[in-house]
């Protein structure tokens, strides 16, 4: 096998590895699994700490589609078809055993992969999906009134639900529906059905409020 095909190949193997067993796994295992030697391994990546590292990056990049951003905000179609479309992508991707596990597994390790993760969805997306909803309603601008907690609270509850469910099946092994897709749809409906009022009357409590303090 040649150099680069295979660290391609411990690497993609030690994803697996480590959703199972977390960062506390023994790369001595994983060299017998992957049938090498231990040594072998090293030459490849000089530490457990920086397998996992790269395990990571992967997992950090390989998760994330650059066009999810520019879906949000075309406006030549309406936001809940802009969301349709990205979250049928977004459950694609994210709705597997080694998402789910190495998100949770960052946390109980004490890694920060997980909080960059969060970290990146409310920046890139939140504000984005925030931003076109306050167009739509006629509302203030994130300039001029910056993204609240409520707004992100409204935002978690939609975006984690298949998350939600990739902990019920990968984590407790609990029943889930079949049509995970399906679920995340009717959850976007029915964040526009509500979410729209709830957040337009609190902004425009928080907007009255701050008139009232100037």
């Amino acid at each position: 096998m040649a150099p680069q095909e295979r660290e391609r190949f411990i690497l993609e193997n030690a994803t697996g590895f480590f959703a199972e067993r977390g960062s506390a796994g023994q790369t001595r295992e994983l060299a017998r699994r992957l049938g090498i030697t231990q040594s072998l391994l090293y030459r490849y990546f000089s530490s457990k700490e920086a397998l996992v590292e790269r395990v990571y990056e992967n997992w950090f990049a390989d998760y994330w589609n650059p066009d999810w951003e520019e879906w949000i905000v075309d406006r030549g179609l309406p936001l809940e078809q802009r969301l349709l479309r990205f979250y049928e992508d977004y459950t694609q991707r994210v709705y597997c055993a080694e998402w789910v596990r190495l998100f949770v597994f960052s946390a109980l390790d004490g890694l920060d992969h997980h909080s960059r993760f969060v970290l990146r969805n409310r920046e890139r997306l939140y504000t984005r999906i925030a931003g076109e909803l306050r167009h739509d309603l006629g509302l203030p601008t994130l300039d001029q009134i910056p993204m609240t907690e409520f707004e992100i609270e409204q935002l978690w509850g939609m975006h984690a639900t298949t998350f939600y469910i990739g902990q019920r099946r990968w984590l407790y092994h609990l029943p889930v529906p079949a049509d995970v897709g399906g679920i995340m749809a009717a959850r976007v409906r029915s964040f526009m059905a509500a979410a729209p009022q709830q957040i337009a009357a609190h902004l425009t409590s928080l907007h009255a409020m701050r008139m009232a303090s100037d």
